[in-house]
């Protein structure tokens, strides 16, 4: 009798970018690979499912929706080569999180330290909306991935689709009551037991930090109470 493999993150991270499980997506990512944006037509863009990247150590998940069409569908790597990266590491650098305040690609020396992220669903959809089938299909990964993950204590949710995503793989595993109802909003702390705690906060999109909805003195904030729920040092002055 063969005797099942362990699982490990390299094994969901394959597994995740040979999946076929979602058509739609599928489509409509190799066809922004193929046609591009003229600022990138002499890139080769990745076109695949992406996997999550970071410390397998990690005390800290971070969990956004998908990556974004021209960013982690054009290098392979989720929140890279776009604005939301951009902001999201900066701020990731300045607590302490990040070996650098910027990533543009896979290759580019960026080192995440206590910290992991992911995304709900792992295909860029089109107008950057999943559909619930193709979320719950995704949602094998993410489960996988939290199980690996065993040292998580905290998990900071870009947003509400992103906390829904992850709230329902904690329902169905039994994590978390089925009926329980947990509010988003930003700077929202939810206490899961067990040392766990989540953290709202607003997606670091164009939409939400070119009009001031989202500062970044609003997720350094965040990020100052991550720090402190898991003892880390406080964030650098930028």
């Amino acid at each position: 009798m063969t005797r099942p493999r362990a699982d490990s993150l390299s094994r969901v991270a394959r597994d995740i970018v040979a999946c076929e499980r979602c058509p739609r997506l599928r489509i409509w990512c190799r066809h922004v690979a193929k046609v591009k944006v003229r600022r990138y037509q002499d890139q080769r863009y990745w076109g695949r499912p992406v996997p999550g990247f970071g410390d397998p150590k990690a005390r800290l998940l971070i969990v956004g929706l998908a990556p974004a069409a021209h960013g982690g569908n054009r290098t392979g790597r989720v929140f890279t080569g776009d604005r939301s990266g951009d902001f999201l590491f900066a701020a990731l650098h300045r607590a302490g999180l990040a070996s650098q305040p910027s990533s543009v690609s896979r290759d580019d020396g960026l080192h995440l330290t206590d910290c992991y992220v992911a995304a709900a669903a792992r295909c860029a959809p089109p107008a950057n909306r999943p559909r619930p089938a193709e979320m719950a299909r995704c949602r094998e990964y993410l489960e996988r991935e939290w199980s690996l993950l065993e040292g998580v204590r905290a998990v900071l949710m870009l947003g509400k689709l992103a906390q829904d995503g992850l709230l329902a793989m904690l329902r169905e595993t039994g994590r978390v009551p089925r009926r329980k109802g947990f509010a988003f909003g930003h700077g929202l702390v939810h206490d899961l037991g067990g040392g766990l705690k989540l953290f709202g906060c607003y997606h670091p999109s164009q939409q939400n930090t070119f009009t001031g909805k989202l500062k970044p003195a609003d997720l350094d904030a965040v990020l100052g109470a991550v720090n402190r729920h898991l003892g880390r040092p406080p964030a650098r002055r930028s």
